[in-house]
């Protein structure tokens, strides 16, 4: 099948190879007109994944690659997602698929990608899939055997977008719970910034492993809440996803993590950073949630002060270790 994908970030250039080594043809829609220009004279994203080369054909037009497919593959920043679309949406001659690869929530608006799209498109939206799941762009453009979930309510297109990606070194799973796949997928990024954290600060495995299980607690907590479904965080989109970003050294929210832990400011580590790290961003808007659905979530909590209101590390971590205690399996 056709996939316009729309974003040559790391993780489009890697859906970009994945999606052409399946069969697929591939239109890559850039915006920068340098990586679009890299890509069509040498068949390289000059600025991601640059050790590949590219089936694809190049573009900074969303007119030409709305004309190329019906199936739009969004990767693109979830704070950039809605004015992507915007600009997208005139030059759609009828209704689109559309997969998603973005990880993240809308700040102002607390919507997950789903429901932005269908708020922008409205009718010109024909069904919407979610990809996520354990997926660093550089294993999988490599070809290292890779498995993660598409969602969508609409289970023909959630199978469609399998066959069409499943290969000899990517594995898709199918699922109908959009909501748990992408809360998932936006809240297991609060978390690894403070995996990242214990590493700066030169704690253990002993902190890793707690953080991990109990952030993934309260992920599923929220998650649960908003009508995902238990089992998902349990899953690829979940726990999968949650153990890779807090452990894994291309994580790069981790790697904010580890700068914050080491005493660096949040505004020079993205200064310093060519990469988004939707963690920073998803903090908020959990924080948001949690409050707004009066849902505990400690771990979540301390970051969003670590991040936005200049608390040391060191004082988040001792706060939550001097919570109240309670059973394993309460619900606060």
């Amino acid at each position: 099948m056709k996939f316009a994908v729309i974003g040559a970030g790391s993780f489009g250039t890697a859906m970009s190879l994945v999606a052409s080594r399946c069969g697929n043809e591939v239109m890559l829609w850039a915006h920068d007109p340098d990586v679009a220009a890299g890509i069509a004279e040498n068949r390289v994203n000059p600025r991601f994944l640059s050790d590949f080369q590219l089936d694809v054909k190049p573009t900074t037009s969303l007119e030409e690659a709305a004309a190329f497919s019906d199936t739009i593959f969004m990767v693109v920043p979830s704070h950039h997602y809605r004015q992507v679309l915007s600009d997208l949406k005139p030059h759609l001659k009828g209704p689109v698929n559309i997969a998603s690869g973005t990880k993240g929530i809308e700040t102002d608006t607390l919507e997950r990608m789903s429901e932005l799209a269908a708020s922008v498109l409205g009718d010109r939206l024909r069904g919407f899939a979610v990809l996520s799941g354990p997926t660093f762009a550089l294993e999988a453009a490599r070809g290292d055997p890779t498995a993660a979930v598409v969602a969508s309510t609409d289970r023909e297109l959630s199978e469609v977008v399998q066959r069409a990606l499943s290969g000899s070194t990517f594995r898709l799973y199918n699922s109908t719970d959009v909501v748990g796949v992408e809360l998932a997928g936006s809240l297991k990024n609060v978390i690894a910034i403070a995996a990242g954290v214990i590493e700066g600060l030169g704690l253990g495995s002993n902190t890793n492993a707690a953080l991990i299980t109990r952030g993934l607690h309260e992920i599923t907590k929220l998650g649960v809440t908003l009508g995902g479904r238990q089992e998902t965080f349990a899953g690829l989109a979940g726990m999968g996803d949650l153990v890779l970003t807090c452990t894994g050294s291309l994580s790069r929210n981790r790697s904010v993590g580890v700068a914050l832990g080491r005493g660096k400011k949040l505004s020079e580590i993205l200064d310093e950073t060519k990469f988004v790290a939707e963690g920073v961003k998803t903090a908020k808007a959990a924080q948001a949630l949690a409050d707004k659905h009066k849902i505990e979530m400690p771990i979540t909590a301390e970051m969003y002060r670590v991040l936005y209101e200049n608390e040391s590390p060191v004082e988040a971590i001792q706060r939550l270790m001097r919570r109240s205690l309670k059973a394993e399996h309460s619900k606060t």
